[in-house]
């Protein structure tokens, strides 16, 4: 295993999941991930892992999907109490390590953190998080000073429908949307 400090400012890494809690008594972990498909974490052979501001560089010795979730043997986790050691850790994965994504598409922490500004040039405030429901996935804009308000706006992530352009240099974005909604 590999350690190093890193600032919780980091902006090289982003975390893709969470080792939760042992699983039995042979060092295995549940993992609950943020990638979907939930499994697709599994296709990362390394992990680093954040306890604190301490980053250790771990590899993965096998994982699979168990029941509705994921499970993983670490290198060196060989029993209960190693696992216990790691439980309620992130997972995360250096940026650049991430596959190319095609023009037009992007990770969800890319998105967050942009303003968002209607067609009329209103801002409606930033991207704060985004999540999947079973028709499309939405994202959650706050209202900040700057806003026409400090409301909280669920909106479709829709492109070319909802969201107009997206213009990663300039950390904005404009959208189809009323702002009274």
């Amino acid at each position: 295993m590999t350690r190093f400090e890193i600032s919780q400012t980091d902006d090289t890494h982003v975390v893709l999941g969470k080792l939760t809690s042992p699983y039995g008594v042979k060092g295995w972990l549940k993992v609950y991930s943020y990638t979907s498909p939930m499994e697709s974490i599994l296709e990362y052979p390394e992990w680093w892992v954040r306890q604190g501001e301490t980053l250790t560089r771990i590899s993965i010795v096998q994982g699979r999907r168990q029941g509705k979730g994921v499970v993983v043997q670490l290198e060196g986790v060989d029993d209960r109490s190693a696992a216990e050691a790691l439980a309620q850790t992130d997972i995360l994965m250096p940026k650049e390590a991430l596959p190319k994504l095609s023009d037009g598409e992007y990770y969800w922490h890319e998105l967050e953190g942009m303003v968002v500004f209607t067609q009329a040039g209103e801002r409606l405030g930033r991207v704060s998080y985004l999540f999947e429901t079973g028709a499309n996935d939405v994202m959650v804009v706050r209202g900040d000073s700057d806003a026409i308000d400090k409301r909280e706006r669920l909106l479709p992530f829709l492109p070319d429908n909802v969201i107009i352009e997206i213009n990663s240099q300039e950390g904005r974005m404009v959208v189809n949307w009323d702002p009274d909604f």
